[in-house]
């Protein structure tokens, strides 16, 4: 199973460093920012799995940057914040936000929390999954996840196994994003409703990504499409639009 990326945007450095220290320990890989640039600069370097935003940022409104980030990016986003009014949570939840922590905080609360947000949007997105009926069109190229069909720039039904299914699918859904083997063979297992594995991360990753590359790029040697990613794993290198099937 993949590691969860997390990124805690706090401009106070003794609190931001004390809570990355301490999610660092308990299993995750943790970034930091300070500012609404350095939040956009690792949401473009890196997929962010959670975010833990402080209310009152020095220049700017972690109210704002929850809502900017809410409409851009599929992203669950804790508040963190000394105001712990009833008043102020809801503005907070109001903006987007998952949950809110008022500071000070016991480490084991905030801990539990992420965890239980994380388990929420992970359960929450394999039901999204299961129910997906759209149409999805890259490169020329489209996929119906209604019918599980994929067809080439031509119009040729291509078929493509199960797992190779999942892996497209995996890779449709984070378009331009580099993604590593550990994260990309959770995301084929989380989406699996029989919960078959697809075999040790690495090498048998690497065989499924030569398979796929063989019936869906002009030149497999030369991929235009499924891009190796060097030191860290694979990326879609086409944009995705989607069209919702009503």
């Amino acid at each position: 199973m993949s590691i969860s990326k997390l990124l805690i945007v706090d401009d106070d450095t003794e609190m931001r460093q004390m809570m990355a220290s301490f999610l660092q320990n308990s299993g995750f890989i943790v970034y930091q920012g300070a500012s609404l640039a350095e939040l956009n600069q690792h949401l473009n370097e890196t997929k962010i799995d959670l975010l833990l935003l402080d209310v009152m940022l020095e220049y700017e409104s972690g109210i704002d940057i929850c809502q900017k980030v809410r409409t851009e990016h599929n992203l669950p986003i804790i508040m963190v914040s000394a105001l712990s009014s009833d008043h102020d949570r809801m503005t907070g939840y109001s903006a987007g936000a998952d949950d809110y922590i008022a500071k000070p905080f016991n480490k084991q609360l905030l801990l539990a929390r992420v965890n239980a947000v994380l388990r929420r949007v992970q359960r929450s997105s394999s039901l999204q999954y299961r129910r997906d009926t759209a149409t999805y069109q890259f490169a020329g190229w489209t996929y119906a996840s209604q019918t599980g069909e994929v067809f080439n720039p031509n119009g040729v039904l291509v078929a493509l196994s199960q797992r190779e299914l999942r892996l497209l699918q995996v890779l449709l859904a984070n378009p331009h994003i580099a993604l590593s083997r550990e994260e990309i063979t959770d995301a084929m297992e989380k989406n699996d409703e029989t919960k078959r594995t697809v075999g040790h991360v690495g090498k048998a990753l690497d065989v499924l990504i030569g398979r796929i590359r063989h019936k869906i790029e002009a030149e497999p040697k030369n991929p235009k499409l499924i891009l190796t990613v060097r030191n860290v794993g694979y990326k879609l290198g086409a944009s995705v639009n989607k069209v919702d099937n009503v």
